[in-house]
Order: structure tokens, then C-alpha cells, then sequence
């Protein structure tokens, strides 16, 4: 079995099934600050990891919560801050310091970063709160990522209730909570899977770092299963799903953890009910969009191949090659976004831009999945990927990358039936030739339509879900009443 006992030393020791010791150690508990708030609303802070995919879903949250009368003060890193284009106006904003207040290290070494900012990140998280309480604002609540564990410690430590928020699926979650517990273990030793109320997985059906081949495995693995450590002394557990969609999952897990609640699908409203109008976008970003409306406007219902694998994977030149190949070869149109840092691995002649096909550094990917253009969805699985075109009736064609992806399209290809998974070859590596029969079935074939039928169906259910008396919003509206009423309780 791994140890990570060298790697960041407050995460999960998995050869022990310890938890990390707390940093907060290092300096006094503090009593609760008198209430001198500027405001009677409830105050949350919202810490999400510093990363567009963590940082958006948590805004909506947060949306949400403001519409229910909370006060939100989002909490990012000093560097992450400098690069943001725009923060919602009704939302504060502060930040705290990771280590690397001018940027992360050098070449991406994960366990650097994640140590110092594991040494770093709580001492000046507490400082804020307290800086925020001396001030007259006083936080009720830490709503945090669950990367970040130490962060309910602070809370607790300022006697304030603190929720962790999942930002991955649920049967994910599960998987990493199994090893937390040492029923799960590492490397594999069975070639099938089995957990409870998850179907049967295959090391293929597995996120990435339980295999010693990933790059940073060690680390990144102890991360996500460290979000586990102290979960159980959390106030509320959220999980960006919608209870519909993960029934069996959702009653098994809330007789582990009573306070847990499904409080998505995090997207904004415009794209499900459009109930609040102040909420068409996710307003934090790193990129700027292109336009790619216009092009789409020419072209047929359900006739263009939209594919996109998010702003981390990086495919090789062999791989690009054939998804490009495989794109200009099959019957209809395309709109590919290729990150600029991925362009010189397109072929020397591929056009960027034909009546069939057009490819582009970035793009409103809700819009554009919400265009009636739009036939499928080629995607890396990753978690807000998968929810958006869930909830935007768009069926998928899986190319996992790394992390939970491979999962989640296992979910989505042999539970919900709103996709299919491309096969690959010996090397990991899906050649043109599967590309275009996946496409064909999706675009022209008989069960294509089935998996069309299927979306639209759960697209129904995500929707229900956050409408009055739906389940979403009748889990937001009991976490924040009882926010209230601990509120109106305290001294």
C-alpha cells in the first residue's frame, strides 16, 4: 500500500488511515467575536480552490444563497485575484495568501505548491476572519472546497459553522471516502471494483491517480482523499448534483453524514428556469470568450460536433492528429476549441476555419451548448462539463483525460444513458476511425436518438430540481434558515 507520509504533511497518511494534525495548533483559539455585524443578513465565506472549474460552480452557490438573503464574501489566493476579469458586484471580496503571492513555483510541482500553501493558507484565512470580525463583519459561516480541509478547522476554531462543498460526483466522492477508510485499497489488487450502490468498475472506470503512471500521483491522490479527513465534524456537507439524478447515492451517503445536501445543478439560472434575472452568467473568469454564435447561426439543428476537453488536458501530437483527421473526415460540421498553448499540435494543414468546420482558442461553452445547432458533445468528462450538457439536453461522446473523468463516463455512458465512450488502442490513443463511427451514432443512428430522448429527460429533472419546492432549492432554503436561526440565537 502507498504512504504519503513524505508528501504534504497534513494530508491523509494512508498507510495508517490517519488524519492530518491541524495548523491552527500553532496559534490560540479564539472566542466568538461580539455581535457588532454591519449587517443582520447571515455573512458566508465562500473559499473555493483557485481554479475557474472550482471557482464557478461556487459562485452560483453562493447566487443562490444571496437570493435567500445571505451575505457572501467570496475568499481567493492574493496571485488568483490579480487575474480575475470580474467578480459579481453583490459579492465582497477578499483574499488570503497561498506562499506564492507572485505566482505558483515553477513547472507545476504540485506538492510544493500544496505544502506551502498548506502552512500558509490557514494562518492567513484566520487573520481575515478576524480582520472581518474586529471590523464589525462578522462571518457566521465558512462555506470552503473540500480540497481544503484545514479550513473547517479554522472555522471551528472561530466557533463558526463550517460546510464543505464536493465540486465532483458523487460516486467519485465515494470512491475516495472507500480508500479514507481503508476499504478501499492501493495499488488494486481486483480487477473489478465494488462498491456500494455504484455499478462495478474496472481499473479503466477509476480516476487516474490510483495508478503510480500519472504524473504528481502521490500527491494529487493524497489531496483527494485527504478532503475526507475531518469531513465528519463538518456542520453541512454540499455536493453540486441534483438528488434525482443520484438517488440511491444520496440516501446511502446521508445516513454517514445527516447534514448532507445536493444543492445543484450549480449553472446559471438563464440556462435552467432563468428565475433571477441578475444571474446570466458565471461572471468569474480567467478567459475571454470568442464568438462563435455567428458561425453556428448558419448552420442546420443538430448538425454541428462540438468538442472541447476544459482548460487543463493536454493531449499529444499523435492524438491531435487523429481527432482533427477524424473531425474534417466525418459527414458533418464541427467547432473544435483548441487552447493556444495546444495549437502546434494540429496538422501543419489543418484550416482553422471552413464552411465545415471551425476550430477556436476558447468560447461561452454554456452558450454554445445551448444553441439548437449543437447535435453532441465530445468531452473529457470532467465534472461541470458533464452537468452543463446534461442540463442543456446535449448528448456526449467521452474522451477522458485524467482525474474523475473516466468515471464520470462511466456514469454517463452505463447509468444515465446520455453518452457514449470512445474506444481507444493499445497506446490510450482513440484513432479517427472510432471517432467517426462514435459520431455516427450519436448524429444518424437509432440509438443516438434513444441517448437524445434520455438527455432531454434528465434535463427535465435538473430544471424541477431548482424550481420552488424542488429539491435543490428546498436543501438551499434549510441550510440558510438554519443559518438564521443560529444567527438569531447567539448572543
Amino acid at each position: 500500500m502507498f504512504t504519503f507520509s513524505t508528501i504534504v504533511p497534513w494530508l491523509v497518511n494512508l498507510s495508517t488511515n490517519s488524519v492530518y494534525k491541524s495548523p491552527l495548533a500553532l496559534f490560540p483559539k479564539s472566542q466568538k467575536m461580539e455581535k457588532n455585524s454591519i449587517s443582520s443578513k447571515a455573512h458566508c465565506l465562500v473559499l473555493p480552490y483557485p481554479a475557474q472549474g472550482h471557482i464557478n460552480p461556487m459562485i452560483h452557490f453562493s447566487k443562490l444563497l444571496e437570493h435567500q438573503g445571505v451575505r457572501i464574501t467570496l475568499v481567493t489566493t492574493r496571485f488568483y485575484c490579480k487575474n480575475l476579469q470580474k467578480v459579481p458586484t453583490s459579492i465582497a471580496l477578499e483574499t488570503i495568501s497561498d506562499g506564492f503571492d507572485n505566482g505558483p513555483p515553477e513547472g507545476g510541482n504540485y506538492k510544493d505548491y500544496f505544502e506551502r500553501f498548506w502552512q500558509v493558507g490557514p494562518k492567513t484565512f484566520a487573520e481575515l476572519i478576524e480582520k472581518l470580525g474586529s471590523s464589525g463583519n462578522e462571518v457566521d459561516c465558512v462555506i470552503y472546497d473540500s480540497h481544503f480541509p484545514w479550513a473547517l478547522d479554522v472555522a471551528k476554531t472561530h466557533g463558526i459553522v463550517g460546510a464543505s462543498y464536493l465540486t465532483q460526483h458523487m460516486a467519485v466522492n465515494s470512491i475516495h471516502y472507500h480508500v479514507h477508510l481503508g476499504k478501499l485499497q492501493v495499488p488494486l489488487t481486483q480487477d473489478e471494483i465494488s462498491l456500494p450502490v455504484l455499478p462495478n468498475l474496472k481499473h479503466e472506470d477509476m480516476p487516474s491517480f490510483f495508478f503510480p503512471y500519472e504524473e504528481d500521483h502521490p500527491t494529487m491522490f493524497g489531496l483527494l482523499v485527504g478532503q475526507f479527513s475531518n469531513i465528519d465534524k463538518a456542520d453541512w456537507v454540499f455536493c453540486n448534483t441534483f438528488y434525482e439524478l443520484d438517488k440511491e447515492i444520496v440516501d446511502w451517503i446521508i445516513k454517514i453524514w445527516p447534514k448532507f445536501r445536493t444543492v445543484g445543478p450549480n449553472i446559471p439560472s438563464m440556462f435552467l428556469d432563468d428565475k433571477y434575472k441578475d444571474n446570466h452568467d458565471y461572471e468569474i473568469s480567467q478567459f475571454k470568450s470568442e464568438e462563435c454564435i455567428e458561425w453556428l447561426n448558419d448552420k442546420p439543428k443538430g448538425s454541428v460536433v462540438y468538442v472541447s476537453f476544459g482548460s487543463l488536458a493536454t493531449f499529444g501530437e499523435e492524438q491531435m492528429e487523429e481527432l482533427a483527421c477524424g473531425l474534417r473526415e466525418c459527414s458533418g460540421y464541427f467547432l473544435w476549441v483548441v487552447r493556444a498553448s495546444e495549437e502546434t499540435k494540429l496538422p501543419k494543414d489543418f484550416e482553422k476555419k471552413t464552411e465545415k468546420g471551425l476550430v477556436v482558442t476558447w468560447c461561452y461553452q454554456l452558450k454554445v451548448l445551448a444553441h439548437e445547432a449543437i447535435g453532441c458533445f465530445v468531452t473529457h468528462c470532467g465534472w461541470n462539463s458533464t452537468l452543463e450538457t446534461l442540463c442543456l439536453g446535449v448528448p456526449t461522446i467521452g474522451i477522458p483525460y485524467w482525474s474523475d473523468q473516466s468515471t464520470n463516463a462511466k456514469i454517463i455512458a452505463d447509468v444515465w444513458k446520455i453518452g457514449i465512450r470512445a474506444p481507444f488502442d493499445e497506446k490510450k490513443i482513440v484513432r479517427r476511425e472510432a471517432l467517426k463511427h462514435c459520431i455516427w451514432r450519436m448524429m444518424e443512428s437509432k440509438e443516438g436518438k434513444e441517448i437524445k430522448n434520455n438527455v432531454i429527460q434528465w434535463k427535465t429533472l435538473a430544471i424541477k430540481a431548482v424550481l420552488d419546492n424542488g429539491s435543490s432549492l428546498r436543501n438551499i432554503i434549510e441550510f440558510t434558515q438554519d443559518l438564521f436561526h443560529a444567527k438569531t440565537l447567539c448572543p
